[in-house]
């Protein structure tokens, strides 16, 4: 009869357990793959205690639960122990062919991820706690609240890909991020008729912000996205059928410089209708001397571009982001009757307000709006109708 192995203490040692010369315990097992593997502890047990000077960790006969366990459930106990940017990685390689905003925007992630804790440890040992303190220290980093849901909703994703792949049982970013973290986003909020004529007003007089005005107008009158607009060229605008041909979108990066993609969804290819303002302004921009000695550039085999800076470049929606944040400083200083705060996207939401408001076909303005989703039209339909309801009870009132 053969004798049983024993470890250092006399334990009797199942199949597959074995202990090396230094003291450690090892377990020599083959997953669900047909590979061998191996696992190590210093302990047999949970009870033994850690050799002095070495990491406390889980039992030998602990890990081979777990294995055991794994095996059952058809885990790969190998495929688990990849980090979550090994998992990130995984999932971008499976849908390569993206936009390259897409890609940056991945990038972006990916280095959050490698600058944090997170991005290194095995997916098989993220819990729900370490997700969600995840989401704490990107807020304290200054991560604004849509950007970590967006980051969250990603990696949400990438961890259901590991479930389907058999790697791990739970998904840890499957909770509600305003249970953890404050939504601090800014409500976009609408400039009534009275701050949008002020707005004009003090555009078309004074003499620093006076050359961007055709394209606040622009922006008021036609909902465009602030990328779609500093885009526009001069072979998207048909004066005869007064119409606005949206095909493109014009960004910039640090690291790439300027590029074209097309609108931000399916819908965003659409043709605008011009109001007589808007003809004027476009007219006025086209006459301008600053497009009639605009630099010859072509970006993505786009060229004459309309919205230039002083040097004769594309204008970015970075640029008017800024300009409207010192044009607004500037008034409020001047005035008592103060502005709220203005983006591009403000503008593009008050002409959105202002057709819901009269009462346009939700559907014309989900295409008008270049809307992916009617939904988001109909959204922005209860938040005009509140409005305006507030308006008129004022009324009643005074």
């Amino acid at each position: 009869m053969l004798e049983k192995r024993r470890d250092k203490k006399g334990r009797i040692l199942k199949n597959g357990e074995n202990q090396r010369k230094d003291g450690r315990y090892l377990y020599k097992y083959v997953d669900n793959t047909g590979t061998t593997q191996y696992v190590y502890s210093w302990k047999l047990v949970a009870t033994d205690r850690v050799p002095k000077g070495k990491r406390d960790c889980l039992s030998l006969r602990e890990k081979e639960q777990e294995i055991h366990r794994d095996i059952t459930d058809g885990i790969n106990t190998a495929g688990k122990k990849i980090t979550v940017c090994q998992l990130y990685a995984k999932q971008n390689e499976h849908r390569a062919n993206v936009k390259k905003s897409t890609q940056i925007q991945r990038q972006y992630l990916m280095k959050i991820l490698e600058e944090d804790k997170l991005g290194a440890k095995p997916i098989d040992s993220v819990k729900l706690s370490d997700a969600k303190e995840w989401a704490i220290r990107m807020k304290k980093k200054g991560i604004a609240y849509k950007s970590i849901s967006n980051y969250k909703r990603t990696l949400k994703a990438s961890f259901y890909i590991a479930i389907q792949d058999d790697l791990i049982r739970k998904n840890p970013f499957s909770f509600k991020l305003s249970e953890v973290i404050e939504d601090d986003t800014e409500p976009k909020n609408a400039l009534t008729e009275e701050e949008e004529e002020r707005l004009l007003s003090f555009v078309k007089h004074d003499r620093v912000y006076q050359k961007y005005y055709n394209a606040i107008v622009i922006l008021l009158k036609t909902g465009l996205r602030i990328s779609e607009l500093c885009g526009l060229t001069i072979k998207d605008i048909d004066f005869d059928s007064e119409i606005i041909h949206v095909t493109h979108q014009l960004l910039r990066n640090k690291n790439v410089g300027y590029y074209i993609e097309t609108p931000k969804t399916k819908s965003g290819l659409r043709d605008i209708p011009m109001s007589n303002e808007v003809i004027k302004a476009l007219k006025r921009v086209i006459e301008s001397d600053r497009y009639k000695h605009r630099k010859v550039i072509d970006i993505d085999c786009y060229r004459d571009f309309l919205f230039l800076n002083g040097k004769g470049y594309p204008m970015t929606g970075d640029c008017y982001r800024s300009v409207l944040i010192n044009l607004i400083k500037k008034y409020n200083k001047k005035h008592e009757d103060t502005l709220p705060k203005i983006t591009p996207h403000v503008l593009r939401h008050t002409f959105c307000t202002r057709l819901a408001n009269k009462n346009i076909n939700p559907k014309s303005l989900q295409y008008i709006m270049g809307h992916s989703n009617i939904s988001i039209t109909l959204n922005l339909y209860a938040h005009a109708s509140l409005e305006g309801m507030k308006a008129e009870i004022k009324n009643l009132v005074s």
